[in-house]
């Protein structure tokens, strides 16, 4: 008998086709370097975990990552036949009053051994890593699944709108990091886990994504790139 939390899941299959219909994105509209695949497993549970600047960065990490990938969306993205579309390729709405529904929707994803992912603040802005939200630390304590960063550089410059495409042809990078190494103490209750976690995990995602910079010289934008700036 299927366990109650694995009934409606979202199917590998669905996310496979978004991931090869990214694929597209990536290498026809968008100039896509993709570096430290290594470091994504091909099987098991996995959380990719990373930097949110622009329109197309969901799409990008789909193309981008070695298997499929269903990703938590915004509650406002899962409406009408955009969100049609979302959830037919696998995603995970997240709904605007009840954000654990889909964690623990990610939950039984992970315990299917899927790859989940994740933009841990939440919304676009500057990509900077510098607060993150603690659902992907629940995540990770509760699953045991290894957390795997991801910078995503150049979807949107300094200046230019969150909402809006990403140029032709532009040049971005996807650069994903070796697993988040959680130092948690096993004699914790699971709350302490789990902040012990979230701060674990910001430091490391903020670290790679400074890294990435560094090393591919894609500048993140200092500004959030919504019209209230």
């Amino acid at each position: 008998m299927t366990e109650p939390r694995k009934q409606g899941l979202p199917r590998a299959f669905q996310a496979g086709m978004a991931r090869r219909v990214a694929w597209i994105l990536n290498c026809l509209w968008l100039a896509t370097k993709v570096t430290g695949l290594e470091h994504v497993p091909r099987k098991g549970p996995a959380i990719l975990a990373g930097n949110h600047t622009g329109l197309v960065d969901g799409p990008v990490i789909l193309g981008a990552a070695p298997r499929g990938v269903h990703f938590i969306m915004k509650w406002s993205l899962g409406q009408g036949f955009g969100g049609l579309l979302l959830k037919a390729s696998g995603q995970v709405p997240l709904a605007k009053d009840n954000g654990h529904a889909a964690l623990r929707t990610c939950l039984g994803l992970l315990e299917r051994g899927a790859l989940v992912g994740i933009f841990p603040e939440g919304s676009r802005g500057d990509g900077k890593m510098s607060q993150i939200h603690p659902g992907v630390a629940w995540l990770a304590v509760n699953s045991g699944a290894p957390v795997i960063p991801f910078a995503c550089l150049g979807t949107r410059r300094q200046g230019e709108s969150a909402t809006h495409l990403t140029p032709f042809r532009r040049r971005v990078l996807v650069s994903f990091g070796p697993p988040v190494a959680l130092e948690l103490d096993a004699d914790a209750s699971r709350r302490e886990r789990t902040g012990a976690a979230l701060e674990q995990i910001g430091r490391a995602l903020a670290e790679h994504v400074e890294a990435a910079v560094a090393a591919s010289g894609i500048a993140l934008p200092t500004d959030t790139g919504r019209k209230s700036e």
